[in-house]
Formats: structure tokens, sequence, C-alpha cells
């Protein structure tokens, strides 16, 4: 029957084998123009890479002209012939012969950087296939260890690489290209304002010991209930959305030049409790007044006045409560496809889950999963994630309470993941909770304790790869949620 089957199926209608899309003519075409004149290479080298080229001999011709020319030595067919392999054919060409070839019929000079892109479109075409075939093998094969939901989570993933980097396959890079990354690093940091590395976080002393907040790194921002880290992330996220400036680019998006969009995962408050504390933190109005409407004429003035600035803040926010760690990378990518993404903010891990596999299994487990899928992210999108934490209550037996890098709950992943680690601690919170009874010895004590600490908080940073840990001093005021600044010992007036 199936015999007979392929008997009657028209010449037409057989399947023909279907070369995957590339353009030789073109590659020659740039390769030729690269080689007649080198300043063609600089019309694409921003974007097109060697592994662009379908021939394997015009990737290796392409790399080797580019290592020369960005040398400031002259690329030819005579200075590149001695770097490729002599006694590989073209057809009944040698390498020599071709290289001549190429640069006899080359294009004008004008024509490269048409050329560069329809290669660069046609590789991005070779990718989206093969991620297209994997999708359809691996739905065919169904593996039991994959469920449906990861298999798209991942092509997602591989579709997103893709559309940023015009590749997804990952692997090695060569060191070149890392020394240039670091580079390119320390100009931007020298261009930004303040000479930070990172994204300035709004707090001078902070940046300071910090150099702001850079790129890929997992930020973890620890302390007991009532410290204040959630005002000190929201503090955050408002500056570095308050202080975005666009910069274009030469392929017609934008970058942040100072500042930068922020996407805040709001897992305990709602979006209108976070406004609230923005709104009262800028207006200096108490949030308590706001949400019981005690407030006079010239107050809602000021915060219809604040309301209109906030809304053009690129500052985008997601209350889903219980987000697992797939769905907030799922989030977080198409928010940068769509709006752009310099910064995450994540209030907090523990409000996280993790895969439904893992869900079941113990505590710790779960949050390992959570904290590397954090990591894996920053490095994915390159952009830093602020994460907070929870702290364990061993803190509150200890006569010290400043917390350590052991007090993270369920710490050992949270510590080992994280870039950087910050505790907020407030002696204040404490000493006001152990007020005496008034008019006595201890009373007039405790209220000097409280004169030096009021309105203070410290920001430890117990760990950090790129820099010293230490203790910064800041203050804060907790009926506006707002840290602060403090003046400068060389800023003080006299005092006798």
């Amino acid at each position: 029957m199936a015999e007979a089957a392929i008997r009657k199926l028209p010449a037409a209608e057989t399947p023909l084998y279907r070369e995957a899309p590339n353009n030789i003519e073109a590659e020659q075409a740039l390769l030729g123009a690269i080689l007649v004149n080198n300043d063609a290479f600089y019309r694409v080298s921003d974007f097109l890479k060697p592994s662009h080229f379908y021939e394997p001999l015009h990737r290796r011709i392409y790399e080797v002209s580019g290592d020369m020319i960005r040398m400031g030595k002259m690329a030819n067919p005579v200075t590149i012939k001695t770097f490729l392999p002599a006694e590989e054919k073209v057809g009944d060409m040698t390498v020599a012969h071709y290289l001549a070839r190429l640069a006899a019929e080359a294009v004008t000079v004008i024509n490269a950087g048409d050329y560069g892109r329809a290669i660069y479109d046609l590789a991005t075409r070779r990718a989206l296939i093969t991620v297209g075939e994997d999708m359809v093998n691996i739905a065919y094969d169904a593996p039991v260890d994959m469920p449906p939901q990861e298999q798209i989570e991942d092509a997602e993933r591989r579709l997103f690489e893709l559309a940023e980097t015009g590749r997804y396959d990952g692997g090695f890079e060569s060191f070149t290209d890392a020394v240039k990354t670091a580079v390119d690093m320390a100009n931007a940091a020298y261009m930004r304002d303040g000479h930070l590395s990172g994204i300035s976080t709004g707090f001078r002393d902070l940046d300071r010991r910090m150099g702001g907040l850079q790129p890929s790194d997992l930020v973890i921002v620890a302390g007991r209930p009532g410290m204040g880290k959630s005002s000190l992330a929201t503090n955050i996220a408002f500056h570095i959305a308050n202080a975005y400036e666009a910069a274009p680019q030469a392929d017609g998006t934008f970058k942040a030049a100072n500042g930068g969009v922020v996407g805040l995962f709001s897992l305990e408050m709602s979006s209108e409790q976070l406004a609230t504390r923005i709104i009262s933190e800028q207006t200096e109005i108490p949030s308590s007044k706001i949400r019981r409407g005690e407030i006079h004429e010239a107050d809602f003035e000021k915060l219809v006045a604040c309301s209109q600035v906030m809304q053009k803040l690129p500052l985008y926010i997601d209350q889903t409560g219980g987000i697992s760690i797939a769905q907030l990378a799922a989030r977080a990518r198409r928010l940068k496809r769509q709006r752009g993404l310099d910064v995450i903010v994540i209030d907090y891990i523990q409000l996280m889950t993790g895969s439904s596999r893992r869900a079941g299994e113990n505590r710790v487990q779960e949050i390992t999963e959570i904290t590397t899928g954090l990591k894996a992210l920053a490095k994915e999108l390159n952009v830093p994630i602020i994460a907070l934490s929870q702290l364990s209550r061993q803190v509150e037996s200890r006569d010290d309470k400043r917390p350590q890098l052991s007090d993270l709950r369920e710490s050992g992943s949270i510590e080992q993941d994280a870039d950087v680690v910050l505790f907020v601690y407030r002696d204040e919170y404490y000493i006001r909770n152990k007020e005496p009874e008034d008019g006595t010895q201890e009373h007039i004590e405790w209220q000097e304790k409280m004169h030096k600490v009021e309105g203070k908080a410290e920001i430890i940073i117990a760990k950090q790869r790129h820099g010293p840990t230490g203790t910064v001093q800041m203050g804060f005021q907790g009926e506006f949620t707002r840290f602060f600044d403090l003046a400068e010992e060389s800023h003080l007036p006299e005092r006798f």
C-alpha cells in the first residue's frame, strides 16, 4: 500500500533537499571590498562577526583581515595569504589566487554596509532554522525530563538571545573580545557622571564603595523586618529611573547614558503601595497621612505635581505574588525586548517559587535553584539584579544584632551566588523598643543613646567581588521611608 502511494506521488510534490539560506556572492563582494579598501571593514565590524559567514574559508579571511586592520596594518591579498591554509583549494584555484580574484572583482566600499547586513540577516535565518528544528524534534520526542512548559521557556531564551545578539549558541569567546569589552567598560565609566563603572544607586557613599551597580551582578540586600530593606531598594530603583538619559546608537536603538530602565518585581507589596512610598519620599508627606487622606490643599498639589513627574519614569512594576524563577526570567526578557531593561529589583527572594519538580523538595534546594537562576539571568541580560532577602531569627538572640553572612536564611546558595551582599541595620529600631519607665535614670541614659542613633542607618557591605567590604553610614527618615547621604565632615560648619 505504501509503495503504491509513493508510485502515485507526482514528481512536483517530491520533497526537495533545501540548502540553508546563504549568499556566497555577497560574502565574496564584501571581502573583496575590504581587501581593496580597509575602510570597508569599519562599516560592518560593529555588527558582523566571522561566525556570520556561511563559507568556512570566508570566515577565516574576514577574521584575519579584521585582526590586521585593528593592529593598524594593511590587509590585502599579499599580506594575509601567509595566515591562511596554503594547501587548501577553492575549485581549481589556490587560496592565494582566490584572494587575488576577490580583490580584482571587488565592488565599491559604498556597498559594503548593504552586503554586511545581507550576510548578517542570512546568518540569523540559519540560526532561526536551527532553533525551529530543535523545537520540533524535542516536541516529537517528548523527553520525560522536559515538560512542554520547560521547552517553551528554553525556546524563548534562545530566541531572545538570537534577537539581542544575532547568535544563541554561547560557547567560548576569544580573550581579545573579553579585553575589548573590559576597555569599553572603562571608557563608559570615564564618560558617565561620577566616573562609575556601573549604574549609580543615587547614594554617594554607597557608589564610592561599589563603583555603582555592575552589569551581570547579583546584589543581595538583606535585613530583619523593620530595618528598611524594601525602602532602600525602592529608593535605588527610583533614583535610577529618575536619572535615565537615553543615548541613540548606530543601529537606531537607544542605550542608557545615565540611569536606566528599571523592572521591579514586587511580590510583597502592591503597585499602589509602592507608588505611595515613592510619592511620600519625594513630597515629604508621611505615607500614613496619604493613605488616610489627612492632607491639606498645598500637600495635594504637591502630590499631583509629583505624580505627573513619576508617570514619565521608565519604572515598570510586576506585582505577581509567588512568581517562579522561570516566569520572572520570561517577563524580564520580554520587558528588555519591548521597553529596554537596565536594572531588575526583586522584593523578595523567599516569596519566589522554584520549578514544580523541586517545589515539593526541601526549601534550601528551592532557594538554591532560585539564586542560581537569578545569577544566570543577570549574566544573560547583562543587567544588575537587586534581590531582597530575609534574615533568620538568630540575629535577635545576640547582643550585637548586626547581621553576618551566616544569618542569611537558607544561606549557602544566597551567599555563594551573590556578587555583593548588603545588610541594612538600624540601631534605632532595637533601642526604641527598649524604652524604660519615664523619669528614671535609665530613661535619661536611654534618651542619650536614642539621640546618638536616631535617624541613622548602616549599610554593611559583607561581601563584594570587585571591591572592599565595610560599613556605609547613612541617614534614614522612617516617616517618608527614605534613605539619604549624610553630610561629609569637610562640609560641616566648624565646631568649638
